[in-house]
């Protein structure tokens, strides 16, 4: 913009020396000159208005496109978010099933037996589809004990397992593939008691 008024102040200087000048008839071959720099300056100013104007709509064309490209990236993160847990809620969805089956039969039966065997093959079921995601337990009983994948809940003294190691799990660890899902809770041994009544 600023080059644009600056050749309009130009072309109008060289209009103004023209009309001030009074000697077109005595140097016809400096007019000629002048208006012939005037022409080719013209020339370059619209070119150069030409060459703004194909910018700007370049410009322009690129920043809608930018923006209808952030609207769809943010459509799809939403979507994302929302759905993200689609494959492992269908997954999960016949271990429900069986576990409606289970307790449809063991009111039919009045057996806790039937119960117990139907619970136990949804259970796992639920396993399998679990590691099927890259979900696993976290190794405890007998296992030394790991402040990052154990909480211990107790020490207990124990003449069978060493000292530092898992004596007995409350509630099930996971990992997701390498990471701590949830950490187990567990007993830790202290090794064998003192026998204090010597």
């Amino acid at each position: 913009m600023a080059e644009d008024e600056e050749n309009s102040n130009i072309i109008e200087r060289l209009h103004r020396d023209d009309a001030g000048d009074g000697s077109s008839s005595s140097e016809p071959r400096s007019q000629d000159g002048d208006l012939s720099e005037v022409a080719a300056l013209q020339q370059q100013l619209a070119a150069k208005s030409e060459e703004i104007k194909t910018l700007n709509d370049k410009y322009l064309r690129l920043a809608a496109e930018f923006e209808n490209f952030k609207r769809l990236t943010q459509r799809e993160q939403r979507e994302q978010i929302k759905f993200g847990n689609e494959q492992l809620l269908k997954a999960l969805l016949p271990t429900v099933d069986n576990l409606e089956r289970a307790l449809k039969a063991a009111k039919d039966s009045r057996s806790s037996e039937a119960l117990i065997q139907g619970v136990e093959l949804t259970l796992k079921q639920l396993l399998g589809t679990l590691e099927k995601f890259g979900v696993e337990p976290v190794p405890s009983v007998g296992h030394p004990f790991d402040p990052a994948a154990h909480q211990a809940v107790a020490n207990v003294p124990s003449k069978t397992v060493p000292p530092q190691h898992v004596v007995d799990e409350f509630q099930r660890g996971y990992l997701l593939h390498d990471r701590i899902l949830r950490a187990a809770m567990v007993t830790v041994s202290t090794g064998q008691a003192n026998d204090v009544s010597a």
